[in-house]
């Protein structure tokens, strides 16, 4: 499975933005983006290194913006965006709502996880289940009516422990059904795009597979 293993502060910084992709880290005075606000790379600093602002560049940044965000690569993307675009749905809102439930995502969402990488690792060392199977692939897109659970020996490890107190104090997504007592969830449907928070301009992401 290809993934991401640089840093994640430089994928921030590249995109101007915080992207939020190390958990509570990124809510401190140690993000790179407080400290370093300029893009990666010898010229960044120095002022020489310029955007280009042409629509084709904009449209670009905001796929890859996107693809940072949810930990997709780019063959992986290109399949989500195909299926999204054979939809009867508007294509950018329907290529959001298979990002958004995601397997790694949706444990992210729920709270079980401060990140969706940290999510991902909980997912592929089978820490839950899916409609009462073990499911090791964050990948696994959910479908409306799916239960996730903590796994009954994950339940008794004290990150979880810990978790379970954390969730009291949440409030789950519209979308998302939530029992922090027992760590279980249910997906009631997808997410509107209204209930999407992810900050990104989706149509520059149809505008750029459709040059």
């Amino acid at each position: 499975m290809a993934r991401y293993l640089g840093s994640a502060c430089v994928l921030c910084r590249r995109e101007g933005e915080k992207l939020f992709l190390k958990g509570d880290r990124c809510y401190s005075n140690k993000c790179a983006i407080e400290k370093r606000n300029y893009p990666p790379g010898p010229h960044g600093q120095s002022g020489s290194f310029r955007r280009k602002t042409s629509d084709y560049s904009n449209q670009l940044r905001e796929k890859q913006k996107a693809r940072r965000i949810y930990g997709v690569m780019e063959r992986q993307f290109r399949r989500y965006f195909a299926e999204a675009s054979k939809s009867s749905g508007v294509t950018g809102a329907a290529l959001l709502q298979l990002l958004e439930t995601r397997f790694d995502n949706v444990v992210y969402r729920l709270g079980f996880a401060s990140s969706r990488k940290q999510a991902r690792q909980l997912v592929l060392h089978g820490h839950f289940t899916v409609n009462g199977a073990k499911a090791t692939v964050p990948s696994y897109v959910l479908k409306p009516g799916a239960q996730i659970a903590v796994t009954e020996i994950s339940r008794k490890s004290a990150y979880f422990q810990a978790v379970a107190k954390e969730l009291t104090r949440r409030q789950p997504l519209a979308w998302l059904s939530l029992d922090a007592a027992n760590l279980t969830a249910t997906v009631l449907g997808l997410p509107s795009r209204q209930q999407i928070e992810t900050p990104l301009k989706e149509q520059l992401i149809v505008e750029y597979y459709s040059r």
